[in-house]
């Protein structure tokens, strides 16, 4: 994600095919944690939420989102805020609350191409794409999934995330040949 893009390399160690769910190395994941201690700027509000939510303690994590969210909104930096945003919409997804998570996340990525943010449009293509996955969706998930990996690819994004979208376009797409 952008601006304040958080690395989780080497906490998430791949995807589980059947839910595109990340695979979490669970101790890595606590101690960077630990590390970020009582932090409550944006970028550590925002890690916080990122990694609570990979560990399935998703209370904390909506409520580290929505401080991150409240600072954002504050900060007055556009980009910041649909960031955080998207990452609020990610817990929403892991709480069953699908229909919020899709329209916060179809916003966030109508606003990042509008304001040509390529790294948080193409973040946010993946994320529509995976609660599509969630909701059986699966041709329209293959949509989002090319189109995320189309963005990221026209926008030289990190390695794993092009990697990421790949994987999810290709589980996506046997999903949808399997399931009409």
């Amino acid at each position: 994600m952008s601006p304040a893009r958080v690395n989780l390399k080497g906490m998430i160690t791949g995807y589980d095919p059947e839910t595109l769910r990340a695979l979490v190395d669970r101790a890595a994941a606590e101690l960077r944690l630990q590390e970020l201690g009582s932090g409550r700027s944006t970028a550590a509000l925002g890690e916080k939420a990122e990694l609570l939510r990979l560990l399935g303690r998703n209370g904390e994590a909506l409520v580290a989102a929505e401080q991150a969210f409240r600072l954002a909104h504050f900060g007055g930096d556009r980009e910041q805020l649909a960031t955080a945003r998207l990452r609020r919409a990610g817990v929403f997804q892991h709480q069953g609350e699908l229909d919020r998570a899709l329209a916060e996340m179809t916003a966030v990525r109508a606003t990042a191409a509008l304001e040509e943010w390529a790294s948080l449009e193409g973040s946010a293509a993946y994320c529509v794409g995976t609660v599509l996955f969630d909701l059986g969706r699966f041709a329209d998930a293959q949509a989002a999934f090319t189109a995320a990996l189309d963005i990221r690819s026209g926008s030289e994004a990190p390695a794993d995330e092009i990697e990421s979208a790949r994987y999810a376009l290709e589980a996506a797409t046997r999903r949808a040949a399997t399931h009409g």
